[in-house]
C-alpha cells in the first residue's frame, strides 16, 4: 500500500500537466513574435506577441494549480519555486507594460527568460523532497522567489540600459530602444523603484530563512547561504550608494545584474542538490 502511495507521489512529481505543454508553445511564439519586432517595423505587431504572452501567463496559471491540486506548492520545493519565479516575470512585465506602453518591447527579454527557467523546474529530475520543509521554510521559499522575480525584472531593464548607454557612448542612436523613445533616465528609475518595492520582501525572506536554518541541523555549512546574503549586500549596497552617493546609471545597473545573478546561483546550487 505505501509503495502504493509513493509510487502515486513520484508520478505527482514528474508528471506535466497539459497547459505546461500549452504554455511553452505560447512562451515560445510570443518569444519570436517579439523578436521579429527587431527587425520589422510593423504595427501590431507587438500588441500580438503581448497577447500571446498574456495567454501563456494564464495557461502557466493553470499548470501551477494544476500542480498544486496534485500538492506540488510553490513553496513546496525548490523546482516549484523556479516554476512559480518564470510565471511571475512575465506577470509582473505585462502588469508595468500597461502603464508604460514603450516598455512592451521588453517582452522580448521576458518570454525566453520565462522559457528557460520553466523548462529548467519542470524537466529537470526531480530528485528528493526538501527535507525538514515546515511552514516557515515554505513562507521563506515564497517570500524569497517573489523578490527575486522583482530583481529578475530590474536586472532585465538593467541589461537594456547598459546595452542603450554602450550604444550611446560609441554615437549610436539608430538603436532599436532609442527609435522606440526608452529613454535611459526612464529605465534607470523603474529599475530603483523595483528595487526598492523587491528589498524589503527579500529582506524578510532572509531572516525567516536565517531562523529556519536555525532549527534545522545542516546548520549554515552550505554555499548557497553567503550567496544569498551577497545578494542583499549588493540590493542594500545599491540602495544606500544611490541614496548617499547618487550612484545611478551604469555603475547602478551592474550592481542590479550582480545581485540577481547571485540570486540566481543561490536557486540553482538548490535545485542541483535536490537532483543528486
Amino acid at each position: 500500500m505505501n509503495d502504493a502511495v509513493n509510487t502515486a507521489a513520484a508520478a505527482h512529481t514528474t508528471g506535466l500537466s497539459p497547459a505546461f505543454y500549452l504554455t511553452m508553445a505560447l512562451y515560445l511564439v510570443s518569444a519570436v513574435m517579439y523578436a521579429a519586432v527587431f527587425t520589422k517595423e510593423r504595427p501590431g505587431l507587438v500588441r500580438v506577441a503581448r497577447g500571446l504572452l498574456a495567454l501563456a501567463f494564464l495557461a502557466h496559471a493553470a499548470d501551477i494549480s494544476w500542480r498544486g491540486f496534485a500538492g506540488l506548492h510553490p513553496g513546496s520545493s525548490v523546482r516549484e519555486a523556479l516554476g512559480f519565479l518564470a510565471w511571475l516575470m512575465p506577470g509582473g512585465y505585462l502588469l508595468a507594460s500597461l502603464r508604460r506602453q514603450r516598455l512592451q518591447v521588453l517582452g522580448a527579454f521576458v518570454a525566453p527568460a520565462a522559457i528557460i527557467i520553466l523548462a529548467a523546474a519542470r524537466l529537470s529530475p526531480a530528485g528528493e523532497p526538501l527535507p525538514g520543509l515546515t511552514l516557515l521554510g515554505r513562507i521563506h521559499i515564497s517570500l524569497a522567489t517573489l523578490g527575486v522575480a522583482i530583481f529578475a525584472l530590474a536586472s532585465v531593464l538593467s541589461t537594456v540600459y547598459l546595452i542603450e548607454n554602450r550604444a550611446l557612448k560609441r554615437k549610436r542612436f539608430n538603436t532599436f530602444f532609442f527609435r522606440r523613445g526608452v529613454a535611459l533616465e526612464s529605465l534607470d528609475q523603474l529599475v530603483h523603484r523595483l528595487v526598492l518595492l523587491g528589498f524589503p520582501i527579500f529582506t524578510l525572506a532572509i531572516m525567516l530563512g536565517v531562523i529556519w536554518v536555525a532549527q534545522r541541523a545542516s546548520g549554515f555549512s552550505r554555499p548557497e547561504y553567503p550567496l544569498a546574503l551577497v545578494t542583499w549586500a549588493s540590493f542594500a549596497a545599491l540602495i544606500v550608494t544611490r541614496t548617499t552617493h547618487g550612484w545611478r546609471g551604469r555603475r547602478a545597473a551592474l550592481l542590479t545584474v550582480v545581485g540577481f545573478v547571485a540570486a540566481v546561483l543561490v536557486f540553482a546550487i538548490y535545485l542541483v542538490r535536490r537532483m543528486l
